[in-house]
């Protein structure tokens, strides 16, 4: 009879033999059973192996004839396949899946920084027998790596094909990409063909393999997830498959956002972005959860655009809260608005917003003050609202930040959501802090320009260009007998530039760098008008107004009360069939019109 030896993995090393197996310490006619897919061999030791069991040299007399079997999948030895740019904690990652009696393969950079730490590693070369190739472009394309990975353990024919061609299973693979994102956003620029030569393929994938098969691989793309990987792992619920499709789905995502960031990139090398794509995908990543959405029955969450064009943009999504309570739904909203506003200016000016519109605006020399005009402007709605400044908030601004009292009746402390700011001294923020345990504090960078806007319809997405037109960038063109005066000129595009950011219809009243009214929202430009001078009040006897579309109507309609109440100058758009009329009547008030060409509407 038979003698059947099964050698399980780890208790037989197959790797001391190279290219000759000796069995004479057993008797002749013994059966071998070897799990040649249960571990990574070479494919010298392979061959020799196979050579041996198709002998029929008699002369061998010591040499058992070696069958080639699958054993169970429980038997088999755990392999990792590890590939990493990125070897943040790879050490961490190294040992604990040695530890848990893991055997690993790796890639080139990868398996080096194993050896150097120590631990055990096969190079994907020995095991394929295959060298890498082509500059690195071909390392782990190979049927022993996929195979290996897209096997479905519970099919048979799978099992038996892998045995067939002497292909070991993996159970975790490891992966993150090329750093392409860095590469082509760096400040250095790249040229076109790094550009390509950073596109990752092998690495790719691997991912995908992975993860299409995560009921028997785990895939890991994120160093964040080594240690929940080595927990699970050390709990040994291989069956739980709601972590294995969490981190599959994180995969998924992650070679989404990578190959979104290709596309990107070679749509602005091919027309330099000037036009829209016919495809775009976004690559959105959550930030946070919220409490709730505009209102407390919403459901909400807060994502961060990592599309190419927005990498270190600045901007409300990147920035850094020093204090207070979590941001909400409308918090964004708002706060978003108000740095927008106030980015747009060169003096050091103050906005305070309220439900997305800069209910106040004002630029002055001595920040202190431009904070107390804007305030002024309309304490009420001022209330409870988003404080933003274009500069540092020293110990003096946060004192006044925070023992300011209302100018409605000098006696109730001004209250705030949110103080948005590019920076903060040390005793500033200090002070700010001591303000209120809710007040919620940011650092934001300021947002840079060209970028593309986007809105959701029902079934869809609007695209555009923003809205960045400054005004150094247009000409105010006087149309009306009477020309301003410098400081007229100046309040009528300090107005133009605030109506800019309020709601359609949207008119301003200002002066002197500051803004004494606004009406927005309005289904007619008509009522804007009246409630912006309404707001305004004895101080519109003057100012400038600055319109963000053009007066359908002059007479006895928005043009002729302007004018009646004092304003001293008109900037807008033009371009109504009836501007000869706002001309007419302006001409007839000895009041200064100014036309843009350049309108502002805001949804």
């Amino acid at each position: 009879m038979q003698t059947v030896l099964g050698m399980a993995a780890n208790t037989f090393a197959l790797s001391q033999f190279h290219t000759r197996i000796s069995l004479s310490h057993f008797p002749s006619n013994s059966l071998f059973v070897f799990r040649l897919h249960s571990f990574p061999l070479s494919r010298s030791v392979s061959s020799s192996i196979k050579a041996m069991a198709d002998s029929k040299n008699p002369s061998d007399s010591h040499s058992g004839r070696i069958l080639i079997y699958m054993i169970s999948v429980m038997e088999r030895k755990k392999q990792a396949l590890i590939s990493l740019s990125d070897k943040r904690d790879l050490l961490l990652l190294g040992n604990g899946l040695i530890e848990l009696g893991y055997s690993i393969v790796s890639t080139g950079g990868t398996a080096s920084a194993l050896e150097a730490a120590g631990i055990a590693v096969t190079n994907v070369e020995d095991l394929t027998g295959f060298p890498e190739m082509l500059d690195g472009r071909v390392k782990t394309l190979h049927p022993i790596i996929h195979g290996g990975i897209l096997a479905r353990r519970d099919q048979a024919h799978h099992m038996e094909a892998l045995n067939e061609h002497e292909i070991g299973t993996f159970d975790v693979v490891v992966v993150n990409l090329y750093p392409f994102v860095a590469k082509v956003t760096s400040t250095n620029g790249i040229t076109f063909e790094d550009g390509i030569e950073n596109i990752d393929i092998g690495g790719h994938t691997l991912i995908r393999a992975a993860a299409k098969n995560h009921e028997d691989v785990l895939v890991v793309v994120d160093a964040e997830d080594y240690p929940a990987l080595l927990e699970f792992l050390r709990a040994k619920e291989q069956g739980n498959q709601k972590f294995r499709r969490k981190l599959a789905l994180k995969a998924f995502q992650h070679v989404a956002s990578y190959d979104s960031a290709v596309s990107e990139w070679l749509w602005t090398q091919l027309d330099g972005g000037d036009s829209f794509p016919s495809s775009s995908t976004v690559p959105l990543r959550l930030h946070s959860s919220l409490r709730y959405g505009e209102n407390p029955h919403q459901k909400a969450a807060f994502y961060v655009d990592k599309s190419l064009s927005v990498v270190n943009a600045g901007g409300i999504a990147t920035a850094i809260q020093h204090h207070g309570k979590e941001m909400s739904y409308n918090n964004y909203l708002d706060a978003d608005a108000a740095w927008n506003c106030v980015s747009e200016f060169k003096s050091p000016t103050c906005v305070v917003v309220k439900h997305t519109n800069p209910c106040g605006v004002a630029s002055r020399g001595d920040v202190l003050e431009a904070y107390r005009l804007a305030v002024k402007a309309d304490p009420v709605s001022a209330f409870g609202g988003i404080v933003a400044f274009n500069v540092e908030v020293d110990e003096d601004l946060a004192k006044e930040i925070r023992e300011f009292r209302s100018p409605t009746d000098g006696e109730t402390r001004m209250f705030y959501e949110i103080v948005v700011a590019p920076k903060y001294s040390e005793r500033g923020l200090e002070v700010l802090r001591g303000k209120s345990k809710t007040l919620r504090i940011l650092e934001a960078k300021k947002s840079e320009k060209g970028k593309l806007s986007l809105r959701q319809v029902g079934g869809g997405w609007l695209a555009q260009d923003s809205d960045d037109l400054t005004p150094e960038d247009i000409e105010f063109n006087v149309v009306s007998e009477k020309s301003p005066g410098e400081n007229d000129l100046n309040d009528a595009q300090f107005a133009w530039l605030c109506v800019k950011h309020v709601k359609s219809n949207a008119v301003v009243v200002a002066k002197n760098n500051c803004m004494l009214g606004m009406g927005s929202g309005q289904p007619n430009r008509l009522e804007s008008l009246r409630i912006a001078l309404r707001k305004a009040g004895a101080e519109a006897k003057g100012a400038a107004l600055a319109s963000d579309a053009f007066f359908p109507f002059a007479w006895k309609d928005a043009v002729e009360e302007a004018c009646e109440s004092g304003i001293g100058t008109i900037a807008e758009p033009g371009g109504s069939i009836r501007d000869g009329d706002a001309i007419d009547c302006c001409n007839k008030y000895g009041v200064s019109l100014l036309f843009t060409k350049v309108r502002h509407f805001r949804h």
